[in-house]
């Protein structure tokens, strides 16, 4: 017999739920609800210390609430927050990085700044990647499961992503796991299948794009090119099939007007640029310092770099794991980026950072859970959180990225 609740919601909370508290004391996590509601949720995980459950009815709602705009809101898994104006969205992702960075990094006032708004809320993703329903229809995982739903449309991608997808006709293909589209400067779209089996499946689809098969056997072109050319504040990027790039360009854009304005970069410094991925970053800081040094573990991504960064004598790259390559960094950087995937900084590789003692760190993180962790340990090695920028990459999401700034001993405290 199913278990039903009825809860007052208090508090926003990472991962797009609202919470409230049991009698007993314990909390409970309902998804796609909000603070001040009142709701029914149906309990599909029970802890002794907490509870997570589905939302069955909104009983009292918030003034907040509006009507979503796509049909598939809470039943695929992709967006979070369409019941809510941007502006709350907003204001809900700084509260939610906000406590987070008081809960876990011990900051009792966090040096939070507004969250820089995307320019579009709807339409911004120049990359999508869909899963694929058993009869091989194009659709997302639903909300908490691996089940596949299919879908009829989607307002992230831009708008010529979302003209494509639906034109794709693809063969149900047990050694297919998801399919990724891309979309470049030049509008040129890279169709990317990604699967377990070597060889790839058919597909169809009625415009000019290009394809590349990626299995754990390495990538088969299909057609076209094996990559696409990406494009930040005037600059090319060279971007492989399975080298990563951020989905939001325009976000990209102002998160590297951001460090440009706020490291303190000179013709005689040393820049280390961690997870460097193509190069987005370095590309950027290398013509204003003496030495700008890139550590990636991923191949093609190194080999974009090289291509991205070409024009430059003063950049070097190291392949390989952060924890493995920075104890052997020299001379010390005066200057460090980290843009680590979702987990943080292996604790590895931030001892090796802290003992390079960097005057500055800037922290780019998709993730406040391991961002908070992350700075309570770089606190208690001798670093000053000096502030906190949100950038919104990823609007109707409960997605938060940022850049923190720390900086080494003393000096943090000289204005």
């Amino acid at each position: 017999m199913e278990h039903q609740i009825n809860v007052e919601l208090s508090s926003s909370v990472y991962g797009g739920s609202a919470m409230g508290r049991m009698e007993d004391g314990r909390a409970v996590f309902v998804l796609f609800a909000l603070a001040g509601e009142r709701v029914r949720a149906r309990v599909i995980e029970e802890k002794s210390g907490y509870l997570r459950a589905e939302l069955v009815e909104v009983v009292r709602p918030s003034k907040e609430r509006i009507t979503p705009r796509c049909p598939h809101f809470t039943v695929c898994g992709g967006c979070h927050y369409q019941m809510v104006s941007y502006e709350q969205q907003l204001e809900i992702k700084r509260e939610v990085l906000l406590e987070q960075l008081q809960r876990i990094a011990r900051i009792s006032q966090p040096p939070v700044n507004l969250v820089v708004p995307a320019p579009q809320p709807w339409n911004y993703r120049n990359t999508v990647q869909f899963h694929l329903t058993p009869e091989g229809k194009v659709g997302y995982q639903q909300a908490g499961t691996h089940k596949v739903v299919a879908i009829t449309e989607c307002y992230l991608p831009e708008v010529l992503l979302n003209e494509i997808w639906p034109q794709l006709e693809l063969e149900p293909y047990p050694g297919l796991d998801r399919i990724e589209l891309r979309l470049g400067a030049d509008e040129e779209v890279l169709l990317v299948l990604i699967g377990r089996e070597p060889e790839p499946p058919e597909f169809e689809v009625e415009i000019p794009i290009s394809a590349v098969h990626l299995s754990p056997k390495g990538s088969t072109v299909l057609a076209g090119d094996d990559h696409v050319v990406m494009e930040v504040l005037g600059r090319l990027f060279y971007v492989s099939a399975d080298s990563f790039f951020q989905v939001n360009t325009a976000q990209a854009s102002k998160m590297v007007k951001y460090l440009l304005e706020n490291l303190p970069l000179r013709p005689d410094s040393t820049v280390l640029d961690v997870y460097c991925g193509v190069g987005l970053f370095s590309a950027f800081l290398a013509g204003k310092v003496k030495r700008c040094i890139g550590v990636e573990v991923n191949p093609k991504a190194c080999q974009d770099y090289a291509l991205n960064l070409d024009e430059f004598d003063n950049v070097e790259l190291y392949q390989g794991t952060a924890e493995e390559v920075l104890p052997a960094i020299n001379p010390k950087p005066d200057v460090v980026i980290v843009d680590p995937p979702r987990a943080g900084l292996e604790r590895r590789a931030l001892q090796a950072l802290t003992r390079l003692q960097p005057q500055m760190l800037a922290y780019v993180s998709c993730d406040p859970s391991t961002l908070a962790r992350d700075t309570r340990r770089l606190m208690d090695a001798g670093y000053r959180l000096e502030q906190v920028t949100p950038f919104d990459l990823f609007p109707q999401t409960y997605h938060v990225e940022s850049i923190s700034l720390f900086r080494l001993g003393l000096q943090a405290y000289e204005k």
